[in-house]
């Protein structure tokens, strides 16, 4: 197995990582926060990535996609991660094209699929409904009305629920709230009567959203059915989600480590730069090893999940683990390395640090992870 990138995806890489550093830095995310922007993230950005084609990355030619895998997302989420660039890529571009691509029918993909290639709809998996990532239990009820269907909960920490114009949502149509069994998922316009949706913006200044649903109809159609369970294809969805972002995490600890490296080569101590003390040198050798072991791990799992393998889910969730481990220490250790300056919002380093922080609970931490994986193995 290699990992070695081909001549198209370091043109995606490098094409990505400066069209970023132009269009979406890490100044644009302080210009957002500061201003509370409604929207939370660069509406001509969005429009951009468009022209790009990053919205069609995934979905099939067929349906008006460029047909890429999740090597290729991989790449642009770790750019992503650089520059801290706010958008709804992950939401819409990755997880809800994801789960339609696993949980639709032939005739559901072709209507579903290509607004969402032209970037004309944005879209999001709505599954959570506590504070922890559990998405086994879902207890939102869909019921049938008629022909068609209503549904009744809430759901918490919706990615740009606010600004999306669909809600992919998981529901249970039969069994108790914790069984395996028994769950679907409702393509659901978030402007549907009876639906409330209540913005929050989140610590690293990126957007989610409480959705509340009280009794609100839908039609037959709006039920995905696909060859798969719902359970199945919203797994594969989350797992889709949880490699890109454990490379978004790559792409954060790849930037502090570099940013670090600068300092460490450039402030003085005791007349001597401090990057010359070993000690410093041990923990800089050290983090970028665990960043290297985070890295073979993202791109296994972007390998096994465009193999369509049967083990991805595990190789996901060790790349969700180890990333997540990987950019806590990454940016910690920038933090302190940086001194007394680190801790100040004069330089960016907290901001990947509240970045880091919440992508590590995003779709399950490194707990969550290590539970699954040893409950598979019989633990």
């Amino acid at each position: 197995m290699t990992f070695v990138l081909t001549e198209e995806q370091t043109l995606l890489r490098d094409s990505a990582r400066t069209f970023l550093a132009e269009k979406g830095p890490v100044a644009q995310l302080r210009r957002l926060r500061d201003t509370r922007d409604a929207d939370g993230f660069s509406r001509p950005l969005w429009k951009s990535f468009i022209e790009m084609g990053y919205t069609a990355m995934l979905v099939p030619e067929a349906h008006g996609g460029l047909g890429l895998g999740h090597g290729e997302v991989g790449l642009l989420m770790q750019e992503i991660g650089r520059h801290l660039t706010a958008s709804p890529f992950l939401a819409s571009g990755v997880v809800a094209v994801s789960a339609i691509l696993q949980g639709a029918d032939t005739a559901q993909q072709a209507r579903l699929l290509p607004p969402l290639a032209r970037g004309e709809v944005i879209a999001t998996l709505a599954v959570d409904e506590i504070s922890k990532h559990r998405p086994d239990r879902i207890a939102l009820r869909a019921a049938r009305a008629g022909e068609g269907w209503r549904l009744g909960g809430q759901k918490t920490f919706v990615l740009d629920g606010h600004v999306a114009d669909w809600l992919l949502v998981a529901a249970r149509t039969e069994g108790a709230t914790d069984d395996a069994h028994g769950i679907a998922l409702f393509v659901v316009p978030r402007l549907t009567p009876g639906i409330e949706v209540e913005r929050v913006i989140m610590v690293d200044a990126h957007n989610a959203a409480r959705v509340r649903f009280a009794d609100v109809a839908v039609g037959a159609d709006a039920l995905l059915c696909g060859a798969q369970p719902g359970a199945v294809a919203l797994r594969a969805a989350l797992d889709a989600g949880r490699v890109a972002v454990a490379a978004e995490m790559l792409g954060i600890a790849d930037e502090v480590f570099a940013r670090t490296l600068a300092y460490l080569k450039e402030r003085k101590q005791f007349d001597r730069r401090i990057g010359e003390f070993q000690a410093l040198q041990h923990r800089a050798a050290m983090l970028y090893c665990d960043i290297e072991l985070a890295r073979a791990a993202v791109a296994h799992a972007a390998t096994r999940l465009d193999a369509g393998a049967g083990d991805a889910w595990a190789a996901a969730a060790v790349a969700k683990a180890r990333a997540g481990s990987s950019v806590t220490r990454a940016v910690q250790e920038a933090v302190q390395m940086h001194g007394g300056m680190g801790m100040t919002d004069e330089l960016d380093l907290g901001l990947f640090m509240k970045r880091a922080r919440v992508l590590q609970e995003l779709f399950g931490d490194a707990a969550f992870h290590a539970d699954r994986l040893a409950v598979s193995r019989g633990y």
